[in-house]
Formats: structure tokens, sequence, C-alpha cells
């Protein structure tokens, strides 16, 4: 992992030196979700809930959500571009290191500017963790930050899934958007709202359901016992990145040279 993080020194230290593009672009980035979250403002306002389901219950399932696609677009661009690198040939100059192929693609991109989506998402969380009525607790803590570590995880996944499908079509595949914009946007809300196929693909399949309804039903005290199970659960979501990076290994072995 120490390669990772010179990678990561090494980057930001580039983005800064146009300090002032920096900036801007992550106040852009700041902004840019706000007019999903007056969306889904305006929409309460309107309706009163959804299922059950209030403002600021669904203000907390859109924080995480959004925070964990920021911390994975900042730290998994590189798999998110990996297109760019095998049209360019430059994929067979990081098979002849010495080095992880996964490290090196894992680090050879990051957009330190997400920063700006990040910060709209916590400022979000911390307004729906201060307005609604949570009896916290260790477990709880413990449980939320499980939710956001598991969905930035998924999302790496996904993103490795669309990178490794390049060894076989060269450009990235745009049905993968389906599921990293698709389903972040989709997954800001309860599950249980959409229909029952829905939610069991976005479960079992696509594990989104792991991190934004399960658990979030433990944290607002709506799950029927089973606490464990529902703190938990965000722990089994995140496994779902191992078959993604079994995936990625086999693609590698399959990868035919451009001869560049």
């Amino acid at each position: 992992m120490s390669l990772y993080f010179k990678y990561l020194k090494i980057l930001f230290k580039s983005q800064m030196q146009y300090r002032a593009s920096f900036l801007l672009l992550m106040t852009g980035q700041f902004f840019i979700p706000f007019s999903v979250f007056a969306g889904l403002y305006f929409l309460f306002e309107r309706f009163g809930q959804i299922r059950g389901w209030d403002f600021f219950e669904v203000a907390l399932c859109f924080a995480v959500i959004h925070m964990a696609f920021a911390i994975s677009e900042c730290f998994a661009r590189g798999f998110d571009m990996f297109s760019g690198m095998v049209v360019r040939g430059e994929f067979d100059r990081v098979l002849v290191r010495p080095r992880s192929t996964f490290i090196q693609v894992l680090g050879s991109k990051f957009e330190f500017t997400r920063f700006g989506r990040l910060l709209q998402s916590a400022v979000v969380l911390a307004w729906a963790l201060g307005s609604l009525p949570l009896q916290w607790s260790p477990a709880k803590i413990l449980t939320l930050i499980l939710m956001i570590t598991s969905g930035v995880l998924i999302f790496t996944g996904i993103f490795i899934l669309q990178a490794t499908m390049c060894f076989w079509t060269v450009q990235g595949l745009e049905v993968a958007n389906i599921f990293t914009d698709g389903g972040r946007e989709m997954a800001q809300y309860p599950l249980n709202i959409y229909q029952k196929w829905v939610a069991r693909f976005f479960t079992y399949v696509i594990p989104f359901g792991t991190v934004n309804y399960l658990p979030l039903m433990y944290l607002l005290g709506k799950n029927n016992g089973n606490d464990l199970l529902y703190m938990l659960i965000p722990a089994l979501g995140s496994l779902f990145i191992l078959p993604c990076v079994l995936f990625w290994q086999l693609g590698v072995r399959h990868y035919r040279s451009t001869g560049s």
C-alpha cells in the first residue's frame, strides 16, 4: 500500500499546482448535488411522506449513499477511466512493472475535487442526524460507519467490473452507468418504495439494500428485532467487491497486448 499512498501524494501535489481551478471545480462539485437534494426537499414539501418515510429519514439515506459515491469516485477513479488506458496502450506498460496491476490502476487517477460533493453530503448528513430523534449507541455509530464504508466498496466494485469489461470491449460499456449513476440515484431512497423485484435485485445482486435500507431501519428503530443482523448486514454487502477483484484478475490474464 506504500505505492498507493505515493501515487496519492504525487497526484494531489499535481492537482494543487492550479489551486484556483481546483477550488472552483470543488465548489462546483459542492453545489451540483444540491439540485437533486432540492428536488427531494420539494417532493416531501408536497407529499409529506413516501411509504412511511419522512423527509429527514430519506435525507439520511441520501447523505449516506452520496457520501459513499463521492469517496469511491475520488479514490477509485483509475478504474472508472481505465478504458482510456487500454485504448492508448498504456496498460502494456503497467504489466511490465513489478507491481500489482490492481494497485497501479487504482492509483493512476484521483479526483480530489470530489471532496466538494463529499462535503455537501456531510452537511446533509449532519442536518438529518440533528433533526431525527435517534437514540445513539456505540452499535449504531458503528452501523453508520459500516453503511458508508460498504457503499464505497460496492461502488468501487462496480467501477472494477466496468474496467474489466474493457479487456474484451476496449471501451467501457455505458450500461455500467446504470449501476453507478443510476444506482446512486435509486439508492438515495429506501428500497421498499420500489417494486419488489427492483428491491430484490438491488439487495441480492447489487447489494445497495445492505447499505441504505436494512441498516437504516435499524438506526431508525423500524426493524422488528434481529438488531445484530441489521447492524452487521452492511459488512455482508461489502463482500460484493471480492468477486469483482477476482473478475479483474481473470480479465488481466485474458488481456491481449495492443502491440504499441
